[in-house]
């Protein structure tokens, strides 16, 4: 099935075709029962139904659900057709001849697109559309039916939608149904318009897909109505802190609903680059009319008491960024930001051929690791002259060369910041050394590794900004941190890079909410977290990259995971065998907003 075809049939599954769909298994049953009196056509209630896709492009979701609905109707009228000539026995006839059996029109849909040249593409494909769905009728009746094409309406609007005022386009009280595929613009990318737009529907918003505001206006629409929506958008509006500040007005203002949803799922590109968009379908309402929401997932459905903006069947909570940690924990910092434009760091090649001119410089180069060498175990080194003496560094002249270049480039910088740092050339603008072991986190990990894979440093050894760093950190943080638990709630709340995970200090860390263990859980937490160093260490030769790819995770380090997870799930008082994941982030959450009422 294409993407298209797939929306439009969750449109029709979870709205407007509901009706044709239950008259024609009516009139299937009618086979069975010769006592079906058959009034009214099988549109009898789609024909009143107003939909409208206030970002329509050149129409391809208002067509594809013209489409599908106007063959659920020809699929009821082959069955009356089929009444009339008697072969249903015992039913009442019809009086076709003369008829047009249609009523399913391309006047009931609605759409507003800001490109002109889109808008008449939109309307010629609407028409296109009714006319060949009126010839497959006509071939159904075996009758010319009295159709002029280009006459019916086909109501598109050139205009910017969230400047448009959506009820003097369409009457709310006549609408039924909001759907649509609003354009993904990340924040960064926007023009100044943009978020203009942004900002006269969401005024505090800040960071948000430009797609958040259509959720608004159509949240705003549907008002004391009836109407329904549902929008495919980018994914980030469902994850991150992005959560909080795009749904949490939506829900305390306007009191919406999420009826059903499809959590993150790949949209591949037709073009030659294959680029690909990572995306959630949403289905919302004011009053929930779902008597049963599902949730849609790697192609499963499963049935939830409750939907929430992280599209989890979870209570409504929204977690919002944090300075510091929630609980009493060490801290997460980010790691070192040189701002050198490469003269600092080196390979290990570049290394051995700069101290074969520059020997006195090898007591100040360090190991260096960025998110990607430490996870696949590639490290480079970092030249440090921070505490380096004046005498020291004019006695080296290769190093004087390179403070040379870093103090000139940074003098080239518009970010004052940067600049404040050219005229202290040897130190980093960011600047994070522990003196003792630490806990690193890399910023991003692959979404198929079931753990992010975290680590224990050795004072001396530098980080780039793309690991996280806790200094003061010990087994017992490790222990918890590389545990289900915290991978549940990191997986749930987290942002994402495409599908990857972006593991924010902000968000997932210092929101976090913390158990209270006992000495012998927290002892046993050390063990079993001591357990995971002891079983990556009997595979020296492989990355984490290898140890935690879910092919080829050893079964030493799988036990060793199972024993952490086991020990941190009895500290958190979570039954080990029952408890599923999303048990997991609903137990947390309520943790979470327990801990913030109380803050």
């Amino acid at each position: 099935m294409s993407f298209l075809s797939l929306v439009a049939a969750t449109v029709c599954r979870n709205s407007a075709a509901r009706p044709s769909v239950w008259h024609t298994r009516k009139c299937r049953n009618a086979q069975k029962s010769s006592g079906f009196r058959a009034s009214g056509t099988s549109s009898v209630c789609i024909k009143d139904h107003v939909l409208i896709d206030p970002a329509c492009g050149s129409g391809n979701f208002l067509t594809e659900t013209f489409l599908s609905i106007r063959r659920l109707e020809n699929e009821a009228i082959k069955l009356r057709v089929a009444a009339e000539r008697k072969q249903i026995a015992g039913q009442i006839t019809f009086g076709m001849e003369g008829v047009n059996p249609v009523k399913v029109s391309i006047s009931q849909f609605y759409g507003i697109e800001i490109n002109d040249f889109a808008v008449r593409v939109a309307q010629a494909a609407l028409w296109i559309a009714e006319s060949q769905m009126l010839k497959e009728t006509e071939d159904i009746v075996y009758d010319k039916i009295d159709f002029l094409p280009l006459k019916t309406n086909a109501n598109i609007i050139e205009g910017n939608a969230l400047r448009t005022d959506w009820a003097k386009v369409v009457d709310p009280g006549k609408l039924s149904y909001i759907m649509g595929n609003p354009p993904f613009v990340g924040y960064a990318y926007q023009t100044p318009e943009q978020k203009m737009d942004l900002r006269n529907n969401y005024p505090d918003a800040k960071n948000i897909d430009y797609v958040a505001g259509w959720y608004f206006k159509a949240s705003q629409m549907m008002q004391s109505t009836g109407v329904r929506a549902a929008f495919v958008s980018t994914n980030s509006i469902c994850q991150g802190e992005q959560v909080s500040v795009v749904w949490r007005p939506l829900f305390v203002r306007f009191g919406i609903h999420i009826d059903f949803a499809h959590r993150t799922f790949v949209w591949d590109s037709e073009a030659n680059d294959k680029a690909q968009v990572h995306c959630v379908i949403v289905g919302f309402s004011c009053a929930s009319f779902a008597k049963q929401k599902y949730i849609y997932e790697n192609g499963d459905r499963h049935a939830a008491e409750h939907i929430n903006a992280y599209l989890l069947d979870a209570d409504d909570v929204f977690v919002q960024r944090r300075p510091k940690p929630l609980c009493n924990v060490p801290s997460f910092g980010i790691g070192n930001m040189p701002i050198d434009d490469g003269n600092y760091l080196f390979t290990a090649e570049e290394r051995d051929v700069f101290l074969a001119i520059e020997p006195a410089a090898s007591q100040y180069f360090h190991t260096w690791y960025d998110s990607r060498g430490f996870i696949n175990n590639r490290p480079r080194y970092c030249l440090w002259l921070g505490e380096c003496s004046p005498a020291e560094l004019r006695a080296m002249p290769h190093c004087m060369q390179r403070i040379q270049n870093v103090k000139e480039f940074r003098s080239r910088s518009k970010r004052a910041s940067t600049l404040k740092y050219a005229d202290r050339p040897t130190r980093f603008p960011t600047e994070n050394i522990p003196n003792k072991a630490y806990i690193v986190a890399p910023e991003v990990s692959s979404q198929n590794r079931r753990y992010i894979p975290m680590g224990m440093l050795s004072a001396g050894i530098m980080c780039s900004n793309k690991l996280r760093i806790m200094t003061g950190g010990t087994l017992y943080h490790f222990g918890v941190l590389e545990s289900n638990v915290h991978m549940a709630w990191m997986r749930a709340v987290c942002g994402r890079l495409k599908s990857d995970y972006d593991y924010s200090i902000a968000i997932v860390y210092n929101c976090f909410p913390w158990t209270s263990p006992t000495e012998e859980q927290k002892a046993k937490i050390e063990k079993t977290a001591q357990g995971i160093l002891d079983a990556r260490a009997l595979y020296p030769d492989s990355s984490l990259a290898d140890l935690y790819d879910p092919l080829t995770m050893p079964p030493e380090l799988q036990k060793a995971h199972s024993l952490n997870d086991a020990a941190v799930m009895q500290a958190y008082g979570m039954p080990v065998k029952t408890t599923t994941e999303a048990d997991c982030v609903a137990w947390l959450m309520r943790m979470y907003q327990e801990l913030v009422e109380k803050a």
